[in-house]
């Protein structure tokens, strides 16, 4: 199945931790530890799906640097950013769909760009709306690496979002599908910081 159809056949729950867990994966461009969206994934894993989860986006916010573009950032950065700053206040519903969709999109551009070290301001060219949609012959490896995680998050948490253990056990390996993927993202980042100076 691709990973356009889980999107679409997925419930709140899981679309809240697929667009969580692609901000969670890109955090190290904004400069955030490991620990700064802890509070919304344990949001996540209440029975009362994100009941607490708009008061722990706002504390992640407060934490993570400004919400608005600066001078000379890269798109990479302004892909992350842009997740962090149209985060729904309430996981459920349209809203959260569409915030999973973009995010989706936007973490697989981000792997894209930094994979091809493309210069601030410029673009990738790998068509992301295709590659999840299925056609994956040629894709470049940190993409195909990032299709498959967010395709696995999806799958993990496929019918677990009636508030049952299930769930709860999903979100935890959620969690360390997007932990391996963050420490991936900062080796990246890193490299392409000593790259530049």
């Amino acid at each position: 199945m691709s990973l356009v159809e889980l999107i679409a056949q997925a419930d709140d729950r899981a679309l809240a931790a697929g667009g969580l867990a692609c901000l969670d994966r890109c955090v190290p461009l904004l400069g955030g530890d490991d620990e700064v969206l802890r509070p919304l994934w344990t949001s996540l894993a209440d029975p009362a799906v994100g009941e607490t989860w708009g008061e722990c986006l706002e504390q992640a916010r407060a934490k993570l640097p400004g919400l608005f573009e600066e001078p000379g950032e890269d798109q990479a950065v302004r892909l992350a950013r842009t997740m962090l700053a149209t985060a729904p206040t309430v996981p459920a519903g349209t809203e959260v769909r569409e915030w999973a969709d973009a995010c989706s999109v936007a973490s697989l551009r981000i792997h894209r760009l930094l994979e091809v070290m493309v210069p601030a301001g410029g673009a990738a060219d790998d068509d992301v709306d295709s590659r999840r949609e299925g056609r994956t012959e040629g894709m470049s490896p940190l993409v195909a690496a990032e299709l498959r995680r967010q395709i696995a998050v999806l799958e993990l948490l496929a019918g677990t979002g009636n508030g049952t253990g299930p769930a709860v056990g999903g979100l935890r390996q959620v969690l360390a599908v997007s932990t391996e993927g963050r420490r991936v993202l900062r080796a990246v980042v890193s490299r392409r910081a000593r790259g530049r100076s």
